[in-house]
């Protein structure tokens, strides 16, 4: 067996897509007279600066002979969008089985999903593991490719995306997709296949909007069930479809913390907070509160205009809920992507009520309680009253449409406390 790493082969601006460029190494390698056993997509740190839109790094798992491999993927790097000085395609071949990869680049590929990597670090890491490398511009893409290399012993939660691709001469025009038949789909597999539309917001996330080559991508946890969705969606013509394994939906991104103290920029968390202060929305839409770790530490957490109906989720918390917030930290700020409620506050304090007329007490001065001014009767402090909670004990996520790639779904299942899942 011999493992592909790929990575780093799309532009922001001019598209492709790293995916495309493994499908089609795929397909180049069956042309050699290889066979493939799985196509892999793998999710890396979304904080990353450099990244594209997903972050995606990919690896193909062949019986080609590694030097046969090798020479096959550095060819496919012309599909590189290299004009871009940002695009720096990266490669990596592993001879052997991708579960008997080292410790030390298993360790590296957990590391990529939640952390960061120098270039240098990859290339000495794959040279100590006798693996090959090829790149163009600086070859960032070799940390990606590596990662990608490691990631089928580095993680145990697998999913399925089933990619269709457009017709090279519509790359980069409108995609033409037919609503109905991607709404009626999604209906029918649902949860099986997710985030496929966005029902509240009334269209197909499962569409991107760049120049890439993608036509539409079918996620899911089963493979039949995504692959018959995507049979079903009609429109424009398709070139290829591809079926990958990856770890798109399963928050392998998230690290569980102690509290903020331990936090850094760049990088995603679960963490049990307090709220403290009251949320408030800020110019442009934006919801945010403060709330307080076991640690005592103190930390702004946001939900984003583009989270849209999830910002009245974040409305709807007060000072004294206990929570579990779970996000990326930017400017010392979490981004929220989901939450549970813990425990809320059920009462507030309140004057108290005359017994004898029903009417709110008054306050007789510092430290002397409340009054009734008519009646005379009196108490000696505040008492508790009921408040009605818009929230409920349990998880809470964004919508389809701002979910990130490598986040999981409340659909999916696995969640430690009820769940209210949005479709």
């Amino acid at each position: 067996m011999t493992v592909i790493g790929l990575d780093d082969t799309d532009s922001r601006e001019r598209g492709m897509c790293t995916t495309y460029v493994a499908a089609t190494l795929a397909e180049r390698i069956s042309e050699a007279g290889g066979s493939v056993e799985r196509r892999l997509l793998v999710r890396l740190n979304p904080g990353v600066e450099h990244k594209t839109r997903g972050n995606a790094a990919l690896a193909v798992h062949t019986d080609l002979d590694a030097g046969r491999a090798l020479d096959l993927a550095r060819e496919h790097l012309d599909l590189a969008e290299t004009d871009d000085p940002r695009t720096n395609p990266g490669v990596v071949v592993a001879p052997g089985a991708p579960d008997e990869v080292s410790d030390s680049v298993v360790e590296f590929s957990r590391a990529a999903v939640r952390d960061y990597h120098e270039v240098a670090d990859a290339v000495d890491l794959a040279a100590d593991a006798g693996y090959e490398t090829a790149h163009t511009g600086n070859g960032r893409g070799r940390i990606g490719a590596l990662a990608a290399v490691g990631s089928w012993r580095a993680f145990d939660d697998w999913t399925y995306e089933c990619i269709s691709y457009r017709e090279r001469d519509r790359w980069g025009t409108d995609r033409e997709v037919d609503w109905e038949s991607i709404r009626s789909a999604a209906e029918r597999a649902y949860p099986d296949a997710w985030d496929t539309v966005d029902r509240g917001e009334g269209y197909p996330v499962c569409a991107p909007r760049t120049p890439c080559p993608i036509l539409h991508g079918i996620r899911g946890d089963d493979p039949e069930t995504v692959r018959s969705v995507a049979d079903a969606v009609g429109g424009e013509p398709v070139s290829r479809r591809a079926l990958f394994v990856t770890n798109q939906g399963t928050d392998a991104h998230l690290r569980p913390v102690d509290g903020f103290a331990a936090v850094g920029d760049g990088r995603a968390y679960r963490v049990d907070a307090e709220v403290v202060e009251p949320p408030e929305t800020r110019e442009g839409g934006h919801v945010f509160c403060t709330v307080r770790s076991d640690d005592g530490a103190e930390l702004a957490v946001a939900a984003f205009e583009p989270t849209k109906r999830f910002r009245d989720r974040v409305r709807a918390l007060r000072v004294g809920d206990r929570l579990t917030v779970c996000g990326e930290v930017s400017d010392g700020t979490l981004k929220l992507e989901k939450f549970a409620v813990r425990d809320l506050v059920t009462t507030e304090p309140t004057n108290p009520a005359c017994p004898e007329c029903g009417r709110s007490m008054s306050s007789a001065g510092a430290g002397q309680g409340y009054r009734c001014r008519d009646c005379g009767t009196s108490a000696d402090g505040k008492v508790e009253r009921p408040i009605e909670r818009e929230l409920e004990p349990g998880w809470y996520e964004v919508p389809p449409c701002a979910r990130r790639h490598v986040a999981k779904p409340l659909v999916r299942g696995g969640f430690d406390a009820p769940t209210h899942p949005e479709r």
